[in-house]
């Protein structure tokens, strides 16, 4: 199978320390390639994703992230290159309705963020003409009657991930410093639970630097250390040590890659059940999931937990190898849908989960 791939102009794939959309990308694009198909990737210039990569596109353009202009001109120049592939999966909001795509060729995207009221109309609308792929059951749950054509999980290259001892005597927090995230909430449940706390966290926006200087910093104690933001091979470091990650999230989050990879290297998470977290963590196997304001409880557990379950967690259902065969199963599906009709079908929500390409 030849697939194009599109993602949006503003961060490298993969990125260079955080980021989720580009890190999925990178490692359904190796996946897809090593699979045995041809895959040529659409980003900016200075990606080093080791897939073919389409040419005349510039470097990444963080300082103009949400612009539409340079989206536009992005997937504009993007599906002109792809013309001579079977598929394309197009992971940006504006190319799916972009007016002139390649006549002959189906496209499928993924929602990535959150489906709020504005963007389900601009997903009911893609749907005509394009197959929509959610990432939890809980993200599409959140609409009614939203034409999706498979739920698919992400997954990530457990190469790249080693198996740590959890011995470092602390607990870990990994994301964005938001409150969203429930940075403040880990800082309360470590504390309750007479547990150090290391905080590795994605801070460059305006929003998130004004956050850790008015909330986030006053409130740090003797027992909580803020390490910044860290490459891929820190963060595994990181999590790897910990006794446990906690991942009190505050948002119904679509999919919290940082669970899998706290899980890919044995180490339980601790999470509120809230958005696709209780589609990841099983529940007195691989972390606990409860309210905020319990979880300090699960603390004195966390050692009874298998860091081999944790793994082996992930290798079944997490891998970047289960991904790129899911993706496979739906492309060849919307392919096969497309041929006659110049559509690909959708199903609605109900019949995918009775369906979905993936076991939860």
């Amino acid at each position: 199978m030849r697939i194009g791939l599109i993602v949006g102009p503003w961060f490298t794939v993969p990125p260079e320390k955080y980021g989720g959309t580009e890190r999925v990308v990178d490692a359904l694009a190796c996946a897809l390639s090593d699979a045995g198909h041809d895959v040529l990737l659409a980003t900016s210039s200075d990606s080093t994703c080791p897939v073919p990569q389409l040419p005349g596109f510039g470097p990444s353009e963080p300082e103009d992230v949400g612009l539409s202009l340079s989206e536009l001109a992005h997937v504009i120049k993007a599906y002109k290159g792809l013309r001579g592939v079977d598929i394309i999966h197009d992971h940006t909001l504006a190319g799916p309705l972009y007016a002139h795509r390649p006549p002959n060729i189906p496209v499928v995207t993924t929602i990535h963020g959150q489906l709020t009221p504005r963007s389900e109309g601009l997903y009911r609308d893609m749907a005509h003409d394009t197959g929509i792929i959610a990432i939890s059951r809980d993200q599409c749950s959140r609409v009614q009657d939203l034409p999706v054509s498979a739920v698919i999980h992400h997954g990530i290259d457990l190469s790249a991930v080693a198996v740590g001892k959890g011995t470092g005597g602390y607990a870990c927090f990994v994301g964005r410093m938001c409150p969203d995230k429930g940075l403040m909430e880990a800082v309360g449940i470590a504390r309750e639970a007479g547990v150090p706390l290391r905080i590795a966290a994605k801070m460059q926006a305006p929003d998130e630097q004004e956050y850790f200087r008015d909330v986030v910093q006053p409130a740090l104690g003797t027992d909580e250390e803020f390490l910044g933001e860290l490459s891929d091979p820190e963060k595994y470091q990181l999590m790897g040590d910990a006794t446990v990650l906690l991942n009190p999230i505050q948002w119904a989050e679509p999919f919290g890659l940082v669970m899998i990879e706290s899980l890919a290297t044995g180490t339980p998470v601790l999470t509120t059940p809230m958005g696709a977290a209780p589609e990841i963590v099983s529940h007195g196997v691989t972390g606990y999931v409860a309210p905020a304001n319990e979880l300090a409880g699960f603390m004195g557990s966390i050692g009874s937990l298998s860091r081999a379950a944790c793994r082996h967690e992930v290798e079944e259902s997490f891998s970047a190898a289960r991904m790129a065969a899911d993706h496979l199963e739906l492309y060849a599906r919307v392919i096969e849908q497309f041929g006659g009709t110049g559509l690909p079908v959708g199903r609605n929500l109900q019949e995918n989960q009775r369906q979905a390409p993936i076991n939860l």
